[in-house]
């Protein structure tokens, strides 16, 4: 179900996680590979980089009431506890500057002490 879901999310993206998508995709920022619409933990993130250990998340407007944000806490809570950290960026701003400014920052921080583990490292 999850797989139709992010197929779907996929066809039906945003403006911003299109433009993102095209700076993202066939490692065109800073050499990394990202999936899109990709599950984690019974959860799609709009993106998600295994390297690093960091989904991004697109938001738009559905995620400005307090019940979304509370949702969107939660849920980030949950990935955070699988060792994933959740960078959210505003639809409107989500742009090929703006993820390399985020990625470069976040990818001189201390590595992720999950990195290299289990079999998918």
């Amino acid at each position: 179900m999850l797989r139709l879901l992010a197929r779907q999310m996929r066809r039906e993206a945003t403006p911003g996680e299109r433009r993102l998508w095209e700076a993202l995709r066939g490692r065109r920022c800073l050499g990394l590979k990202f999936r899109r619409q990709a599950i984690i933990g019974g959860f799609i993130v709009d993106f998600y980089c295994a390297e690093l250990r960091i989904a991004i998340e697109v938001d738009g407007s559905v995620h400005e009431p307090p019940d979304a944000k509370a949702r969107d806490q939660d849920r980030d809570t949950l990935l955070a506890a699988r060792g994933i950290r959740v960078m959210r960026i505003r639809d409107r701003d989500a742009n090929r500057d703006s993820i390399t400014r985020l990625l470069t920052s976040l990818s001189l921080g201390p590595p992720s002490p999950y990195h290299g583990e289990g079999d998918r490292g």
